[in-house]
């Protein structure tokens, strides 16, 4: 290897060489050339490596200790807050075929593109070279992921949200089956910011399997195990038949009942992912992302890729996320980010108390309330995409198979939504292919309090459209496929907390436990349910006595009606702009086409049968 030994040591060789790997070899001969640091470190599993890690972001000022043990606060740049969709593009060949939504590159030209900017960007700078697996460690489910970045906090981060690989890598055997993610936040302003934000790429490489990075801190950009390697994965999965879904993975555990039932579930933003995945009394394995594969007795099982959350924590309080909550303030090994910090303490929007006026966040190391950006705009407290970095392991809820190489036997999947007028609370797909069709045509509803026109339904098939780097219809191909060659195939449910009647939610935030103790006793055929034409719903009875058991609470049949009348027309207009959407992607699998007009004649076939738009449970003979 042609690296200077005053960059590279003799040790930090060895430890490269100890691999046997010459695809790792190359990548760090090729991109020290390119990014040209004055030293790379190499960080094994080693407690004492990833300390060093842990101590750089300090030293570096990257992370500042809090006054409670164990919690840093890191801040990104107050125009480095969140994805960067603009500037992130999947690198293509003419030869792959991408969905009109995908935002791609010719791969030739974005690849001279990045590497142009990635010349010199650290430049006076240490590279850290890492070694993580995405997915539990000894598992036939899990993909090696090797990362380059100047950043500690990025890696620092992935210390707490990723399993240690280096050790994983040797047992590659000198294998190139691996992703590989190059990051450098480029040239630093006197906060210790970005400062050629102009200049920010983030494109993935499907060909080379690898992100390139540059020019960005924030983790949705710089870490690239996370958002970045999952448009890998998916790639990769829908080219071997198993899936990668921006999926949470619980364990439910009906009360009284030796048993737990494993469930994923996929939610775009602001549909109850998170809150679902904590509901009391349950367990998580996952919160993000989950690996499924066929499993030896043609079971369906999935794994969570990480061991830590990344998480929103704008509105984590202690009344509705009381797990989170517990963890955000007591003492552990916590990294924070662009929220208000005031004598050493941290602060949140909506976080149930009172926040100071002043202190260091996001924009000033001295912010005082009404100061204002440079756009005349004022300043919170704490950006609104605030995060938290956290290890599973710290929650009360944990599952105990978090770490099994395994996977947990999942039975079942859910798809939720938000609409205020279409979607009962909970119902059950017919078979595996309606539940494709269920999850493909997810709509999330927003509110005029977001973005100022209330009711507009944004498409996200499988919660997973931003992530998406296959054709629309291979990946619902896939989808149909999976479950086509499973002898036990996982049954499929929907959700909808946001049912309105005049305005006014008919569901409460802690119902969702009974939706889900009801999910999860129809996979164990302990409840009867009513067909309709958009799946089976539960019957009255059923969810009147689950009210009563759970929260001790009365559960009205008027309440029952207005939540799972069949709202037909609804549905029809739904079906309507599925119809047009997918009009206009190639390759949509005649399968699906087949459910959704099925769906479509259910439909239309009821509306002639009960004379109404709406149709109360109660009628359905």
């Amino acid at each position: 290897m042609n690296i200077d030994q005053q960059i590279l040591s003799k040790e930090d060789l060895e430890k490269l060489k100890y691999l046997n790997n010459p695809k790792v070899m190359k990548i760090v001969e090729e991109f020290t050339g390119i990014l040209k640091p004055s030293k790379v470190t190499v960080i094994t599993d080693s407690q004492e490596d990833i300390d060093y890690v842990r101590e750089m972001a300090l030293r570096t000022g990257e992370e500042k200790k809090l006054a409670m043990e164990g919690h840093t606060i890191h801040y990104d740049g107050y125009y480095d807050q969140a994805r960067d969709k603009e500037n992130t593009s999947v690198l293509v060949t003419p030869d792959m075929k991408m969905s009109k939504v995908i935002k791609t590159k010719p791969r030739e030209e974005g690849v001279k593109e990045v590497l142009e900017i990635m010349d010199g960007a650290m430049a006076g700078k240490e590279v850290l070279v890492r070694f993580f697996c995405l997915g539990p460690l000894d598992s036939r489910f899990s993909i090696c992921a090797m990362q380059m970045t100047d950043s500690s906090y990025v890696g620092h981060s992935e210390d707490i949200l990723y399993r240690s690989g280096y050790e994983e890598f040797k047992k590659l055997n000198g294998s190139d089956d691996f992703f590989y993610l190059i990051h450098s936040a480029g040239e630093l302003d006197a906060r210790g910011n970005t400062r050629n934000i102009d200049k920010r790429r983030i494109y993935m490489d499907l060909k080379e399997e690898r992100v390139l990075t540059v020019n960005n801190q924030y983790a949705g950009n710089s870490l690239g195990l996370k958002k970045l390697a999952l448009r890998l994965a998916i790639y990769k999965s829908n080219n071997e038949d198993w899936l990668t879904e921006h999926m949470f993975i619980m364990g439910i555990k009906p009360e009284g009942k030796n048993r737990i039932s494993y469930f994923t579930g996929a939610y775009p933003s602001a549909c109850g992912k998170t809150s679902t995945a904590m509901v009391p009394g349950q367990t998580i394995v996952g919160d993000d992302i989950a690996y499924l594969r066929e499993w030896n007795d043609g079971t369906c099982h999935a794994v969570n890729i990480e061991q830590g959350i990344f998480g929103i924590i704008t509105d984590v309080n202690p009344k509705d996320d009381p797990f989170i909550y517990e963890v955000l303030t007591t003492p552990r090994e916590l990294i924070f980010s662009n929220i208000l910090i005031h004598d050493g303490k941290p602060y949140w929007l909506n976080m149930g108390k009172e926040l100071p006026n002043e202190g260091m966040n996001h924009f000033s190391e001295n912010w005082r309330l009404g100061d204002k950006d440079k756009e005349g705009k004022e300043v919170e407290h704490a950006h609104k995409n605030a995060r938290y970095t956290v290890r599973i392991n710290e929650l009360s809820n944990v599952d105990p198979n978090l770490h099994n190489p395994d996977g947990v036997p999942i039975s079942g999947v859910i798809y939720g939504g938000r609409d205020s007028d279409t979607s009962v609370p909970v119902f059950q797909s017919i078979d595996w292919e309606h539940g494709v069709y269920i999850g493909a045509t997810i709509e999330s509803e927003t509110t005029a309090a977001t973005l100022g026109q209330e009711g507009v339904r944004k498409f996200s098939p499988m919660a997973n459209l931003d992530f998406l780097v296959v054709q629309l219809g291979q990946y619902i191909q896939n989808h149909l496929k999976f479950g086509k060659k499973l002898k036990k195939v996982p049954a499929v449910f929907a959700t909808n907390y946001f049912i309105k009647e005049n305005g006014e939610f008919l569901s409460e935030k802690v119902d969702k436990k009974v939706w889900l103790i009801w999910m999860e006793g129809r996979v164990h055929g302990e409840y009867d349910a009513i067909e309709t034409p958009i799946g089976y719903i539960p019957k009255y009875e059923d969810l009147k006595s689950l009210f009563m058991k759970i929260f001790n609470r009365d559960y009205s049949r008027d309440l029952y009606e207005k939540q799972f009348s069949i709202r037909i027309q609804k549905f029809l207009e739904k079906i309507e702009r599925m119809e047009k959407i997918f009009a206009g992607e190639k390759d949509i699998p005649e399968a699906f086409n087949t459910v959704m007009q099925n769906q479509k004649d259910r439909l239309l076939a009821y509306k002639e049968k009960y004379g109404k738009v709406i149709v109360s449970p109660f009628e359905i003979l």
